[in-house]
């Protein structure tokens, strides 16, 4: 395939993920007004962080002055998971120059990560495909998290909406593309159950990494058994 084609199949496939996202971004930017953020200050958050779930933590906790230390360990414990994300990914970045898998990854998020394994699994993954596809993404985040801070304040509750499901069925969708039967049930009951149960004992933001964590030795488990038998 060409360049030109790697790149519109990469946005073709983003598409509806890049629009699913736009109730969040508005969300977002709603949120983040209220809390005295500029439309400017929300934009260069978005540009220079490009990390929802992290985002939304840093404004659940802004006040004035910022906690400085506390932002950025929520968001280090938010993020720990794209460590899991990188690891695995970064074998199917062959294709990939030193520079463009540095830069690359920067723009890695649950959705084009999700994309980018699945493309990975049926051709070779390029940087033409993964950076048309990451773009899309990214554009759309910060256009929608900038609009969200202009006229959010103006949308009213988003739950009367059905704009604060929007992010849950977005990762409904992902995880049924990813499908692989027993081993997947699992993973994810084990994941998730151990998710709630942090969230509700300890708190945000630790039941992000322990979900991930559950998760990771709950398909190792499940895996070993048909591993053996093999």
């Amino acid at each position: 395939m060409s360049i030109s084609s790697d790149i519109r199949a990469g946005i073709a496939d983003i598409a509806l993920a890049a629009l699913a996202v736009i109730p969040i971004c508005l969300l977002l930017g709603a949120v983040a007004a209220a809390k005295g953020l500029s439309p400017l200050e929300v934009t260069l958050m978005s540009v220079f962080v490009f990390a929802g779930g992290a985002q939304f933590a840093a404004i659940e906790q802004w006040t004035s002055p910022a906690p400085i230390a506390a932002l950025a360990f929520g968001t280090l414990l938010i993020n720990s998971r794209h460590i899991l994300m990188g690891a695995s990914l970064a074998p199917k970045t062959g294709l990939f120059t030193p520079w463009q898998r540095l830069v690359g990854f920067f723009f890695m998020a649950d959705e084009n990560w999700a994309f980018a394994e699945r493309r990975a699994s049926r051709t070779s993954l390029t940087p033409a495909y993964w950076f048309g596809m990451s773009l899309m993404l990214y554009g759309s985040w910060v256009i929608g998290s900038t609009l969200g801070a202009i006229i959010g304040p103006m949308l009213g509750d988003p739950a009367r909406l059905g704009a604060d499901f929007a992010f849950s069925a977005l990762f409904i969708g992902l995880v049924a593309g990813f499908w692989k039967g027993r081993i997947t049930a699992v993973t994810i009951i084990a994941s998730g159950l151990c998710a709630a149960a942090v969230k509700v004992t300890i708190g945000a933001p630790w039941h992000v990494p322990a979900g991930a964590l559950a998760g990771i030795l709950a398909a190792y488990l499940a895996a070993a058994p048909e591993e053996a038998a093999a």
